[in-house]
């Protein structure tokens, strides 16, 4: 089993002319977004408590995903369980209509991912 989240990242840009001076124009673009396939293997999974469990990690990946300042933003939409050959609908697409995948959805361990430093 693996962890699909998906995120809705978005760009500023009232920041293209702002000259730095008081307060950030703020005029938000949403620029589609991320997906993040997690391996999860270690976890203990049972009927009763994979969807806690499936919160509860994502809620201690949040600060490696989830990202704002006053130029970009990105932020959790949702996530579920998937099997391990899972592929998202736009490396479907890919697939179906030029054979070959080349934007891939980040793939990673769970711990690669808590090592990684929060931006």
């Amino acid at each position: 089993m693996k962890l699909h989240i998906y995120t809705q990242d978005q760009e500023n840009y009232g920041t293209h002319d702002w000259d730095g001076e008081g307060e950030v124009p703020q005029y938000w673009k949403s620029k589609g977004g991320t997906d993040f396939i997690i391996s999860v293997e270690g976890f203990c999974w049972d009927d009763v408590f994979t969807d806690k469990k499936l919160r509860m990690i994502v809620d201690s990946l949040r600060d490696k995903i989830e990202e704002s300042n006053p130029y970009f933003r990105r932020e959790i939409l949702g996530y579920n369980a998937v099997e391990d050959d899972f592929l998202t609908d736009f490396e479907q697409s890919q697939l179906k209509y030029d054979g070959v995948i080349v934007y891939e959805a980040k793939r990673m361990g769970y711990d690669e991912l808590m090592a990684l430093e929060v931006a």
